[in-house]
């Protein structure tokens, strides 16, 4: 007598059923869905299905939406579920199937139930018993003392014994926000093992925690992270997010996430009176000093981990890169005397909570790394950020007296650089144009040559003629403006990559609803996983374009960088701003 088959967990493993269309589909974006939903239940592996499910619900979700595209189009998960009630397919039958397990509105679950009941299309039996999936009794905690972050682990089995298993990453130097998650195909026992085994660090821990208190904390993560422009993304995040909402719904309910702590300024005082008693800080304790810890506070209480004591090299990253640059505008030789404070007020913290002498010496390093961008940014660029400043209230003001017309306008010239730029603004197409390398120092130029190439071939595969000219000219213009960022190590691959993606992300050849191409396709050319955007954002100030623009979708503010398709669109969105459509 033959043996039965096991699966995982010791269950005995049921023959699945082949799937097949009762009709082939038409239209090739159709055929691709079709496709891919064919490719994942003939897998066996029930990710591969939940996975694709889990993107459709994220793309259809109104928080994956750009708050500053309110008119873009897109389809809706009730469209999309009634795209797939019109179309009996075995494979639009197992979709349906999943979003009627992973969806938390009743109505829509009920209206796929409805139409699941008159189809016949047999239907592998993890699928058809998703909703009697169990959770596994462990959530794990992975931290560090450092207190950047956090990882959560957790799992759910399904009825014939399949597991998943989900790591999602809450940052804390954004206040408490999913940064990252994805789900695997494997016990939470497995994963849990493999983590701890990564562990190489005295400093970092991995235990069990409270499943509620887990709970509450995730979900006040993701919403928060939900509500954060531009939202974090990764190779697997949001995409997974449906996917790890539904696991997060099986942990118990009733914890509660902890509240950020609101400091009032007689506590911020105190915190201060401490460091300069101290001593750490007894040799600063003057008027300027005081009042730049005040100002260092306010960022580690309202802005950071909310924790004042708590410093890593990612706080100091954060304040010195970007924070203080940014928010606070005073003389530069007074501004100078922070990254000496900072390293005082350092050695406080990590000493009054007994961080290693080793965590300590790495956090200083980067304020030393940090120091020398800083003092540049304060002592050259001071004077523009304040008539920046006086500008952007003189124009507040301005739009007050503008018609809903006028604002729409000046918002599409953002793309072209002016309203003068959008109203002169043809749809010729960019010519096959050699690249330019007038005013290049020499030196940078074999590193440029070795992006240009990468560039070149990405072109001629999944580009075109116009883009490559865009990809030249922006190039050009960084390198002419800041050849030392060409002098740095770096992938020639990489550096390519983010080329190309400022380029096709501008011209919404990627991350528009029409384009067929994603931002992830684009960098799998270049043999790229997960994101270029600190290579795109370094490029992008070396080219000279306000940064200000790089907020939601995509702008470069000049003509020259976009291709005719796209120079259309904007001359139609032009025009009917113009008729007040």
């Amino acid at each position: 007598m033959p043996k039965k088959k096991h699966g995982r967990g010791g269950q005995p493993q049921r023959r699945r059923p082949t799937a097949r269309p009762t009709r082939e589909p038409h239209g090739a974006q159709e055929q691709q869905l079709i496709q891919s939903l064919r490719a994942a239940l003939r897998s066996g592996e029930p990710l591969d299905l939940l996975a694709i499910v889990s993107g459709f619900l994220e793309v259809t979700d109104p928080r994956s939406r750009d708050p500053f595209a309110p008119d873009e189009s897109r389809t809706s998960l009730d469209q999309l579920v009634e795209s797939f009630v019109g179309t009996p397919y075995a494979e639009t039958t197992a979709a349906l199937t999943a979003i009627g397990a992973v969806v938390t509105d009743e109505v829509l679950a009920a209206r796929i139930g409805r139409e699941l009941e008159g189809r016949r299309h047999p239907m592998p039996d993890w699928l058809t018993g998703l909703g009697q999936a169990r959770l596994d009794p462990d959530v794990w905690f992975m931290t560090h003392v450092l207190g950047d972050g956090d990882d959560y682990l957790f799992g759910v089995t399904l009825p014939t014994g399949e597991a998943l298993s989900a790591l999602v990453y809450v940052d804390h130097n954004m206040g408490a926000v999913v940064k990252d998650a994805f789900v695997v195909p494997e016990p939470l026992e497995d994963l849990a093992i493999k983590m701890g085994t990564l562990i190489d660090d005295a400093d970092q821990s991995l235990t069990r925690t409270d499943p509620a208190a887990a709970r509450a904390v995730i979900e006040a993560a993701i919403d928060a992270g939900a509500h954060t422009y531009p939202p974090f993304t990764s190779d697997s995040w949001p995409m997974c997010r449906p996917l790890v909402e539904w696991m997060v719904r099986m942990l118990p309910a009733g914890g509660e996430a902890p509240e950020p702590k609101e400091w009032t300024e007689e506590e911020t005082a105190a915190v201060a009176a401490e460091f300069f008693a101290s001593p750490f800080g007894a040799g600063l304790d003057d008027e300027e000093h005081r009042s730049l810890l005040a100002s260092v506070l306010w960022f580690c209480t309202g802005y950071a981990t909310g924790d004042p004591w708590r410093w890593s090299p990612v706080t100091v990253e954060m304040l010195l890169a970007d924070w203080f640059p940014r928010k606070v505008i005073a003389e530069a030789a007074y501004l100078a005397k922070l990254p000496d404070l900072v390293r005082a007020y350092i050695r406080y913290c990590h000493d009054r909570n007994d961080i290693r002498a080793d965590l300590t010496e790495e956090t200083l390093a980067a304020v030393d790394k940090r120091e020398p961008d800083y003092l540049k940014q304060i002592r050259g660029d001071r004077q523009q950020a304040m008539a920046g400043l006086a500008e952007a209230l003189v124009e507040s003001e301005r739009v007050k007296h503008l018609s809903d017309e006028e604002i729409h306008l000046e918002y599409i010239a953002n793309e072209v650089g002016s309203v003068d730029a959008l109203m002169r603004l043809d749809a010729e197409p960019l010519p096959d144009e050699a690249f330019d390398w007038t005013g290049i120092p020499e030196d940078v130029r074999p590193a440029l040559q070795g992006i240009l190439d990468e560039c070149d071939a990405c072109a001629d595969a999944v580009l075109d003629v116009e883009h490559r000219t865009a990809m030249r000219r922006f190039l050009a213009e960084a390198a002419r403006n800041d050849a030392g960022l060409f002098r740095r190590k770096g992938s020639p691959a990489r550096g390519a990559a983010a080329t190309a993606w400022v380029i096709a992300t501008a011209n919404r050849t990627v991350g528009s609803y029409r384009s067929s191409m994603t931002a992830k396709d684009l960098l799998a050319h270049f043999g790229i996983s997960g994101s270029v955007s600190d290579r795109a954002q370094s490029l992008i100030r070396a080219a000279g374009i306000d940064l200000r623009l790089t907020y939601g979708s995509l702008r470069v503010g000049d003509p020259g960088l976009l291709v005719s398709r796209r120079r259309r669109d904007l001359i139609d969105e032009r025009d009917r701003a113009l008729a007040g459509d």
